[in-house]
């Protein structure tokens, strides 16, 4: 396998990587943490992987509403550090317009991330949890550029309502299987993955479940924390993972 890599400047002191947040109109606390920590965090580079929005349908809809307030905060923080972005599957449809104007860069699905003597590998996770076979057959029709130009001809307003109806379908089945039972990254096929691209550690978001732990001797895993500062969140969750040259560490955001 080909892995993308992105070698980080000698002089950035620390890289944060969060993911999950899924903002949207009704998430505002998120969302306000999310924009003070893009602005005020010490680090000198912010690596977004995925499931950033809620949803997305189409770099389009960047210039009014909570869209647009998005864009003005990726563009504001994206003049004071390096922002990164890799797409989820909630926010694929995050094209080159939005980043591009924004001053955000693209991350490929997986990159590997060459800083303080390490290799870091990075992904939104979600092309590793195999044992979801349904997801694996949605996840390559969505993905296919048929399909995305398909959906990017249809007007604004059909492709929000479209948008809505997935994230209905998809809570709908959550809903139904416990949480120890969702889908969870493949370890065997994670290794390879890493081993592909001579790195021991996997950061990914994707399965809200934060914790860092082995995949097999010798390889290790990070998985990022979602986000839900909501009044009714049990319990309320943000969180950032932190890399330096001492290593990684897990801390709320900056604000």
């Amino acid at each position: 396998m080909t892995v993308a890599e992105f070698r980080a400047p000698a002089h950035w002191r620390a890289i944060d990587f969060l993911s999950d947040l899924h903002l949207s109109e009704a998430t505002p606390r998120t969302f306000d943490a999310w924009a003070a920590h893009l602005r005020h965090t010490p680090a000198d580079a912010v690596f977004m992987l995925g499931d950033l929005f809620e949803a997305w349908v189409g770099d389009d809809a960047r210039t009014s509403g909570f869209e647009l307030r998005c864009a003005e905060v990726l563009r504001d923080a994206a003049s004071r550090r390096t922002l990164a972005f890799m797409v989820g599957n909630r926010d694929f449809l995050v094209g080159t317009e939005l980043l591009g104007e924004c001053g955000v860069l693209e991350l490929a699905d997986p990159t590997v991330l060459v800083a303080y003597d390490q290799r870091l590998l990075l992904s939104h996770g979600d092309a590793l949890c195999l044992e979801d076979t349904e997801y694996q057959r949605f996840r390559a029709q969505v993905r296919s550029e048929a399909w995305r130009a398909a959906v990017l001809a249809r007007p604004l307003a059909e492709r929000r309502a479209l948008a809505q109806a997935m994230r209905d379908a998809s809570e709908q089945r959550r809903q139904k299987m416990a949480a120890e039972l969702w889908a969870d990254v493949d370890a065997s096929t994670a290794v390879q993955w890493l081993t592909d691209a001579g790195s021991t550690t996997l950061i990914h978001g994707h399965t809200h479940r934060p914790r860092s732990e082995p995949l097999a001797p010798g390889f290790v895993r990070h998985v990022l924390s979602d986000w839900d500062l909501e009044d009714d969140a049990q319990p309320k969750r943000a969180e950032v993972l932190r890399f330096t040259a001492q290593g990684l560490e897990r801390r709320a955001p900056d604000a």
